[in-house]
């Protein structure tokens, strides 16, 4: 007798949103994947939920030029797939007024649409890069090339934060109060990172400009997740086929969400919170759980599954060895290095990202987790290590997890194959891996890098054994070896 698997359940629900009843009182930067299965989605089902004219302006400001038209010819409606294990929801999103993008407009259109009196949010998701941040210093990259074109021709910028400096200059020049900013990103503390760079742009450009941005606009902090894998032509294919309807700006996510934000606007805001978003006072402990538990351990499974020889995430969840792994990850080097409001069940949560990466229908490919490492790993690990070299607790998982990342970056798989490895410091790794042949230097010289790693690190012995130990196991016996060893 052959078992037969009982297909997914689907359900198709239709936005109930009046779209002619909205005014556009939010401008968004950075109309990507993770936005539209966010923050867009939680404003539709606050706009249902009340009787709000909370709108938003979609704006893409380099790349991205054809999902505007696309959104535009749709009437600015589009899918949210949340796949959970059995049941797929597909929702329609209507919380969007209108889209801009400098190519298919202006780039004053995109500015003058900021400077409307009435646009009292703009936020953004537009990657740690956007910002044009210097990691080192966390202020502002004056020698950014976007950032140096930007001051010369403050009138035509090309980043994220020309446009805004622009826009509030045009307000205060036309007695209109500033508006917040509120950044989406996947980036600690990301409110301080944009007022960073907004204000460092400012002053570079004119001090009294920034002290009234300083005094009149704010800054929220907040914690956003879901994981929304990269829209692939398979992706879209399969919504069509369960909605029946075709849309190319459709994304595939998981049911999981969470929205934690500083409650800190200078005009006003949605009521989010009716659609499950969390407002506090204080949003670093809840950066701080998911940065270290969920990024962190995502971070140890892809280096370490794409090396496995795992597709996706969900992949890995079925090797008990990587399953354990990670939840020891979470529970062991991460949850005991953090401070918690009273009330916060971090086993609960612990068990809660496993289950959301073992769902099978979520294709959250390893190798797009493992991007752009140098930029991930000093937030995701860096500070449990702190605390465990502090408190002399055992790391030993988020060693493999650093180990899993210089073996992954060396370039070639186990099985002799190229990786295709997307870095900013991709050139780095492979002159210090053409440089160094003997594993214990390569560990090293990754190691001095000061932008990823303290420069403290290199004198514990004890750790860069540990490091080096572990880097040498994967080179001997492979990932999945090594993963069981611990």
């Amino acid at each position: 007798m052959s078992l037969t698997i009982p297909p997914l359940k689907t359900t198709v629900i239709h936005s109930k949103v009046d779209q002619k009843r909205l005014n556009t009182r939010i401008v968004h930067i950075g109309f990507g994947a993770f936005h539209r299965a966010h923050q867009a989605l939680y404003s539709n089902e606050m706009l249902e939920k009340t009787q709000s004219d909370w709108g938003t302006c979609e704006v893409n400001l380099f790349s991205g030029s054809e999902v505007i038209k696309q959104l535009r010819l749709q009437n600015h409606r589009y899918l949210v797939a949340e796949k959970g294990a059995h049941e797929t929801i597909i929702k329609t999103i209507g919380s969007i007024t209108e889209s801009l993008h400098p190519k298919l407009d202006s780039k004053q259109a995109v500015v003058e649409k900021m400077a409307e009196e009435k646009v009292a949010i703009v936020s953004m998701t537009i990657t740690e890069k956007g910002y044009c941040v210097d990691h080192a210093t966390g202020q502002l990259d004056p020698n950014n090339p976007l950032i140096t074109h930007d001051l010369q021709h403050p009138s035509e910028p090309n980043s994220a934060i020309g446009y805004i400096v622009e826009a509030l200059r045009l307000r205060r020049d036309r007695g209109i109060a500033a508006f917040t900013v509120m950044s989406c990103d996947n980036v600690q503390e990301n409110g301080h990172v944009a007022k960073a760079a907004v204000l460092g742009f400012a002053i570079l450009l004119d001090k009294a400009l920034a002290q009234w941005i300083e005094d009149n606009a704010s800054f929220p902090c907040t914690m956003v997740d879901r994981i929304v894998p990269a829209t692939t032509a398979e992706t879209l294919h399969e919504i069509e086929k369960l909605s029946g309807i075709k849309d190319p700006c459709a994304v595939a996510c998981e049911p999981f969400r969470q929205w934690v934000i500083e409650d800190n606007f200078v005009q006003g805001r949605p009521d989010w919170e009716v659609a499950g978003a969390e407002f506090v006072k204080d949003v670093v402990p809840f950066e701080e759980m998911k940065l270290r538990m969920l990024n962190g351990s995502h971070s140890f499974l892809a280096y370490l599954g794409y090396l496995g020889g795992y597709v996706h995430i969900s992949d890995t969840m079925t090797n008990p060895a990587y399953r354990n792994a990670a939840f020891a990850m979470m529970l062991k080097a991460q949850a005991v290095t953090l401070n918690m409001p009273e009330g916060t069940n971090l086993e609960v949560y612990a068990s809660s990202l496993i289950e959301r990466f073992t769902n099978p229908s979520l294709k959250h490919q390893t190798w797009q987790i493992a991007m752009d490492g140098s930029q991930k790993i000093p937030q995701r690990l860096g500070p449990s290590l702190r605390f465990h070299l502090q408190q002399g607790s055992d790391y030993k998982w988020i060693a493999m997890g650093i180990a899993g990342w210089m073996r992954y970056i060396s370039g070639i798989d186990e099985l002799g194959q190229a990786i295709d490895v997307r870095d900013p410091l991709t050139q780095t790794f492979s002159t210090i891996h053409s440089k160094y042949s003997e594993p214990q230097d390569r560990v090293k010289a990754l190691l001095a890098i000061e932008t990823i790693f303290d420069p403290a690190l290199l004198k514990n012995k004890e750790f860069v054994k540990t490091v080096t130990d572990a880097y040498q196991l994967l080179l001997t016996q492979g990932a999945r070896y090594a993963v069981a060893s611990l």
